[in-house]
């Protein structure tokens, strides 16, 4: 029960999600976080600034930590907010703090939680619909929440463990649930993205982009693929078919979002290294795997690799 009282929670690629998770979760746990050094230096100065609607105001006693080295070793849970780009990257260089701890995956794309199984026993996947952003250094906004935060086991005997991650969030008072079946939240998640990010970082385009009648058989192409590849991975949609999922797409997803630039447009123009290879890259790759062919997927994944090389190509 003590731990429960004051854990410890470290949170790796703090970015906009895990800063403003530290921010809530400093009120009731110890929270060490790894984040760049120019929101380190203004959390060390004046502590953490959050507005909107999780609360106002700044938020003190976050330890903004530069590596393995300034972590102590009674770390009850790593919670990573890294991109997915940074996955790898960040386990192997906190690879000893990992070890034997209990993991959740707050990040993006398809494809984290495995790297992250690599280097600790017990997974748990998350999905987050929550707008995160960076007002400036140390300074978060959170401005609005679809849903709550769902967690899952992903692998290995996390029962216990999910429950303990749970009960201190809660107690943190972020709005918080669980899944039976995370695989299928984060690859349900991942659909929009799957069909419409690389549209528009290609185009240089906003979602709307995807309902264009020169368009929408290519996006159709990638969520009959990503269904099928989904089929043999064993994960159940919540659409019986692509087709009602492309239904879904056109009919709501799309007329919502048709005004917005996603995050892998922003990548591509300010010649930063995209998601796609956990998105339409890693269904090409588990299509091959299966004996699938993914053409739409592959293709559309190399184009965007090629752009991601060669930046400023118009």
């Amino acid at each position: 029960m003590e731990a429960l009282q004051r854990p410890v929670v470290l949170i790796l690629g703090a970015g906009a999600v895990g800063l403003s998770l530290a921010g809530k979760l400093a009120g009731t746990a110890t929270v060490y976080a790894a984040c760049r050094p120019v929101h380190a230096g203004a959390i060390r100065e004046r502590g953490l600034v959050m507005e909107g609607i999780w609360g106002t105001g700044t938020v003190g006693g976050i330890i903004c930590v530069a590596g393995p080295q300034e972590v102590p070793p009674g770390v009850d849970f790593v919670i990573i907010t890294a991109k997915g780009t940074d996955t790898r990257a960040i386990c192997e260089e906190y690879a000893g703090v990992l070890r034997g701890r209990p993991a959740a995956s707050l990040q993006n794309g398809i494809g984290n939680e495995d790297i992250i199984a690599q280097y600790t026993d017990t997974v748990i996947g998350g999905t987050v619909t929550t707008n995160f952003s960076i007002a400036g250094p140390g300074h978060v906004r959170v401005q609005s929440e679809s849903a709550p935060i769902c967690f899952g086991v992903w692998s290995g005997d996390g029962g216990e463990a999910l429950e303990r991650l749970i009960a201190i969030i809660r107690r943190a008072g972020i709005p918080v649930g669980t899944s039976d079946d995370i695989r299928a939240g984060k690859w349900t998640k991942a659909l929009l993205n799957i069909a419409v990010n690389p549209i528009c970082a290609v185009l240089r385009s906003p979602v709307g982009a995807a309902a264009d009648e020169n368009i929408r058989e290519i996006v159709a192409g990638l969520i009959h693929e990503t269904f099928a590849v989904a089929g043999a991975e064993g994960v159940r949609l919540p659409w019986a078919t692509a087709d009602d999922y492309l239904t879904y797409l056109f009919e709501v997803q799309v007329p919502d979002f048709a005004a917005v630039y996603p995050s892998m447009y922003y990548d591509v123009r300010q010649g930063r290294r995209t998601e796609i290879d956990l998105l339409n890259g890693y269904i090409a790759l588990l299509g091959e795997r299966h004996g699938i062919e993914a053409p739409h997927n592959r293709c559309i994944a190399g184009l965007v690799r090629y752009i991601q090389a060669h930046p400023g190509t118009p």
